[in-house]
């Protein structure tokens, strides 16, 4: 094939790829945007105040019914640090907000296989016990007190007031879910780009990277030394790759066929909290020491629950059988796929409508006008003032964008 075939041939992947997994990402989605609109960040906060075992377990659902998206997860891990969560259960919320979604063990069972969706959870509740046991003994008390900063414990007005409704009052209230359309749109602009490049870049890794380049990154047929070297360096292709959230799932499936250990492929889904991107992040909310310990933690959790799911996945012989990455996808026609794409393609025109309908007039929700998502303007981890009108945003980096050239992000 000629250069231009293989890149024509890798798009098309690509492209199919993501026709296979819309439904789930849509379905993820929605029930996420749901969530973040029924339960409010104080309820958060309030019972995430040490990292005790029932703590930890709160964490880790609140975290997995959140949003999926990387930087949304650690600026909002660093909201509830900040006004009074256990740093240790910040640091667990955040990882199960991008490992434990249904999204991603949608898409991961899609587009290859049961194990790996299986794998996610093993694999999820081993990092957030490792992140349990190891935080508390490798960050001093004293470097995430300076990290914190002077905490912010009361509710505001409108958090108070948001508490008082009932769940039923809010599952039934259509202003609720024009609110769930906002946090679901949010988040499917947030994380556009990284899907986008993720379903690019697998594909053209499947067309394009030969055989032999897998080959020699990963070393194969040396039993455990094999694992051990994938599963180590997993974390830093995720670290150079910029790809995260459930975006890297394409491209692990790219490595997973190309030769990395199932082990391997684990980690490296694990990684997408590590990429350079979110580090330079870290450095901007933590500082440059409690960030390096942090991205060396990390990897090592990381590569730990790589192993151990892979050793436990051969131990009851579950560990899936590697084959060709045909990408066998049933394209259009009268199958599940396209019946699924079409109702997820009908509600995500109805969450549009939703959203569009949203009036902004004395609304407790705002737009990160560099980014999309909404946030909650009650508790917004930034905010900026300009022309004596406040936006708020999602992170402190949308804010300093926003803040070079605020012109240029408002609309006309």
């Amino acid at each position: 094939m000629s250069t231009v075939e293989k890149v024509s041939s890798g798009l098309s992947q690509g492209w199919w790829m993501f026709f296979e997994t819309f439904w789930a990402l849509v379905f993820g989605f929605v029930l996420s945007g749901a969530v973040q609109a029924f339960v409010t960040r104080s309820q958060m906060k309030r019972v995430l105040g040490d990292h005790k075992p029932a703590t930890i377990a709160k964490a880790s659902f609140f975290g997995a019914v959140s949003s999926s998206c990387s930087y949304a997860a650690s600026a909002l891990a660093k909201s509830i640090f900040t006004k009074g969560a256990d740093f240790t259960a910040s640091m667990v919320f955040m990882f199960a907000s991008t490992n434990l979604v249904i999204e991603l063990g949608l898409v991961l069972w899609i587009l290859i296989g049961w194990q790996f969706a299986l794998a996610e959870f093993i694999g999820g509740s081993i990092m957030i016990t490792l992140l349990t046991i190891l935080i508390p003994r490798v960050i001093p008390r004293a470097m995430i007190s300076q990290a914190r900063g002077p905490m912010n414990l009361m509710a505001s007005a409108t958090e108070m007031k948001e508490e008082k409704i009932s769940f039923s009052k809010k599952i039934t209230s259509l202003s609720h879910w024009r609110d769930a359309a906002g946090y679901t749109i949010g988040d499917f602009t947030m994380l556009r780009v990284e899907l986008i490049v993720g379903f690019i870049v697998a594909g053209l890794a499947a067309a394009i990277v030969p055989n032999s380049f897998w080959n020699s990154l990963f070393i194969t047929g040396h039993g455990f030394l094999s694992s051990l070297e994938n599963v180590v360096i997993a974390p830093f292709i995720a670290f150079i790759s910029f790809v995260c959230s459930v975006g890297n799932v394409p491209l692990a499936a790219a490595l997973w066929h190309g030769g990395i250990s199932f082990g391997g492929t684990v980690a490296f889904i694990f990684a997408d909290l590590l990429s350079l991107p979110l580090v330079l992040i870290y450095r901007k909310y933590y500082g440059l020491k409690l960030s390096i310990r942090l991205a060396l933690l990390f990897w090592l959790v990381m590569s730990a629950s790589g192993l151990l799911t892979e050793g436990i996945f051969n131990l009851f012989g579950i560990t899936p059988a590697r084959h060709m990455m045909a990408m066998e996808m049933r394209r259009w026609g009268a199958n599940y796929t396209t019946y699924l794409n079409i109702v997820a393609l009908v509600a995500f025109a109805i969450i549009y409508w939703l959203y569009k309908s949203k009036s902004d007039v004395n609304s407790e929700f705002a737009k990160d006008h560099v980014c999309g998502m909404q946030v909650r303007i009650s508790d917004a981890p930034a905010e900026f003032e300009f022309e004596g009108k406040n936006y708020y945003f999602c992170m402190p980096g949308c804010k300093e964008s926003f803040a070079q050239d605020p012109k240029s992000y408002i609309p006309a």
